[in-house]
């Protein structure tokens, strides 16, 4: 079951990078409706809060990682860099944690840490998508249904 999880975390991971691949460079800064965060900084959020958690949780998977600022503007290659490694991290930190019971500093156990974050990060993609399509660039209808092929990501 564990081996599963971890392969689900990677798809979740790439199903991230999918959808930032199919984003032109210049709509990372496209704002929503209701103004927050850019669709950069969106994707700077999701990364950024693995790195918190791994702080937490255990800080050796820190190493490598780095924290992405506002400013200057995260690329896209600077955001599929560092998604890819701190995918790689909290992959580590789930396995451990499976293998330990516990995922130091989250009740109730690694299963919903694991939903946390997958949960979280969703919502952020979702946030992304309206984002883009408030801004006038939203995806396209490939792009939209392959974010739930899940069995070819």
């Amino acid at each position: 079951m564990t081996q599963h999880l971890i392969e689900t975390w990677d798809i979740h991971n790439r199903i991230n990078l999918y959808l930032l691949n199919a984003i032109k460079e210049e709509h990372l800064a496209d704002v929503s409706a209701s103004k927050g965060r850019n669709v950069a900084e969106q994707f700077a959020h999701i990364h950024n809060v693995r790195l918190m958690w791994l702080k937490a949780a255990n800080p050796n998977l820190l190493m490598g990682q780095t924290k992405i600022e506002k400013d200057p503007k995260p690329s896209k290659k600077l955001l599929s860099t560092e998604l890819i490694k701190s995918a790689r991290a909290i992959a580590s930190l789930l396995d451990n944690g499976f293998k330990e019971g516990k995922i130091k500093g989250f009740k109730p156990h690694p299963a919903g840490f694991f939903g946390y974050l997958v949960s979280h990060e969703s919502h952020h993609r979702g946030q992304i998508m309206l984002t883009l399509k408030q801004s006038g660039h939203a995806v396209n209808q490939k792009i939209q249904y392959g974010l739930w092929e899940w069995g070819s990501r």
